[in-house]
């Protein structure tokens, strides 16, 4: 996360993060650090999501309804994150009601270098195939979920603040790239703590 310009956030969205330091302008493989994240959940969540949980296979089940928990979390996190990058601000969102630590700091350095390079994400990404595939172990002192999502930023272009001209993405940008999630259960929520972006790895 470095130049101001837009490329540098581009680049970073194929790198460890929901980060648009893609669109701010980096190679599809650094990462950045620095948080200003909370340690503790809001315990209140009450955004609609838009990257769509996987079905469960039963409402009774208690693997069903944990891994349906943490994929809405997940999906709310993205919700609150594109309100955010869609201003260059988290001011007015719940960007800490379901992200923290490594994600949320990401999220708020990306924040701060789009507002200095003059630069919004316009539209909003989409999610495919968003699922944990392990079972979570529910008796550990912090219950643990690894979610899997298959990201497409085909329409969540860079824009400039200023004029609102939509800025080209860079030509070795890969438009939809598996991405990872670390879930975990803080008390009766579940909670982002890391994600990681892997531009290598199309899908």
């Amino acid at each position: 996360m470095t130049s101001r310009s837009h490329h540098y956030v581009r680049a970073r969205r194929t790198m460890p993060l929901v980060s648009l330091t893609a669109v701010l302008g980096i190679a599809v493989a650094g990462c950045s650090s620095g948080s200003t994240a909370d340690d503790g959940p809001d315990k209140n969540p009450t955004k609609s999501a838009k990257a769509s949980p996987a079905p469960t296979k039963s409402s009774a089940d208690p693997q069903a309804q944990e891994k349906k928990a943490a994929l809405t979390t997940y999906a709310r996190m993205w919700d609150e994150q594109v309100k955010a990058y869609a201003k260059a601000d988290a001011t007015g969102t719940d960007l800490k009601k379901y992200a923290t630590k490594d994600a949320l700091g990401r999220a708020m350095g990306d924040l701060l270098l789009m507002k200095k390079a003059g630069t919004a994400a316009k539209g909003a990404p989409t999610h495919r195939n968003t699922k944990i595939d392990a079972p979570i172990d529910l008796g550990a002192k912090i219950p643990k979920a690894r979610v899997t999502d298959c990201l497409d930023i085909t329409n969540w272009p860079t824009v400039k603040r200023s004029t609102g001209k939509v800025l080209p993405f860079p030509s070795t940008q890969p438009m939809r790239y598996l991405t990872t999630a670390q879930a975990e259960k803080w008390g009766n929520q579940w909670i982002i703590t890391k994600v990681e972006t892997h531009g290598n790895r199309t899908c």
